[in-house]
């Protein structure tokens, strides 16, 4: 995420429940961070808070702020998300992650991706359409028309579940030369991890956080450095549904008035 400038002194402070919340945050100057497209989030010394928007919520990417301290809980000391320290009424406060966004070597993403995939999600959390049929259905629930025919779907069952981010594009990743960590929290589940893969590969998602799809080496990168086989092939099978439900959301996005969606659904067309 990126700093700008502090917002003028004059108007309500929305981080006034924070602030009484946490003693800590008395006197700290809030400096609010970009990058993320559904609520909002400031940086006061070594703690983020983040303010929920209920209106950002969309069919593929619920914005519940249960699931995210859910989550957050459930992988606290993994080093795959921040640490939380309160929640509050519509916001909650996490210990900053040091780094910047990612934006090259999917390696490390892949790597970060199965460790999480590697673990049961916690109780609470909601289940992801899975198995192709599901998936088909989840889709065209939302899309709107004007898209390209729904792909044939593959012969493919639901998989075992496991703690998916729901969220996994690159704007939601903080790197290090050693660690890679996962923030904005507020769309896992218990689904199948194509789900994330599919979004980070996405060349929307890419396009939209990152300004430029992945290379073909860098998907191939990717996709060799994911260590488990049978979710990959997975992946292969499902893949034309999978990006056709993120270019179904991207339409969705689009016809609402965000050119930034317009041009990222030509991309995601394009792959399919």
């Amino acid at each position: 995420m990126t700093l700008v400038a502090t917002p003028r002194s004059d108007l309500p402070d929305p981080l006034a429940p924070a602030r009484a919340a946490l003693p800590h945050l008395a006197g700290l100057v809030a400096q609010p961070l970009t990058g993320g497209r559904s609520n909002r989030l400031w940086r006061l010394a070594e703690t983020v808070v983040k303010l929920y928007d209920p209106a950002a919520a969309r069919p593929l990417f619920p914005n519940d702020p249960q699931a995210e301290v859910t989550a957050l809980r459930a992988l606290a000391g993994s080093g795959l998300a921040p640490d939380l320290l309160y929640r509050g009424d519509g916001w909650i406060a996490y210990r900053f992650c040091p780094g910047a966004i990612w934006q090259r070597d999917p390696r490390p993403v892949a790597r970060a991706l199965a460790r999480l995939h590697s673990r049961s999600a916690p109780p609470g959390l909601r289940v992801l359409p899975m198995g192709a049929t599901a998936i088909a259905a989840h889709a065209q629930s939302f899309a709107p028309p004007g898209l390209p025919p729904l792909p044939p779907l593959a012969d493919v069952a639901p998989a075992r579940p496991r703690l998916v981010h729901g969220d996994a594009v690159p704007g939601n990743m903080i790197a290090t030369l050693a660690t890679l960590t996962l923030i904005d929290w507020q769309c896992p589940g218990a689904g199948d991890p194509v789900d994330d893969l599919a979004l980070f590969l996405s060349p929307a998602m890419q396009q939209l956080y990152r300004g430029d799809p992945l290379t073909a080496e860098e998907t191939a990168a990717f996709l060799a450095a994911y260590p488990d086989p049978v979710v990959i092939a997975r992946y292969h099978a499902l893949r034309p549904l999978l990006h056709w439900r993120i270019a179904a959301h991207c339409a969705l996005r689009a016809a609402e008035g965000d050119a930034d969606y317009a041009t990222a659904l030509k991309l995601e067309c394009a792959a399919l």
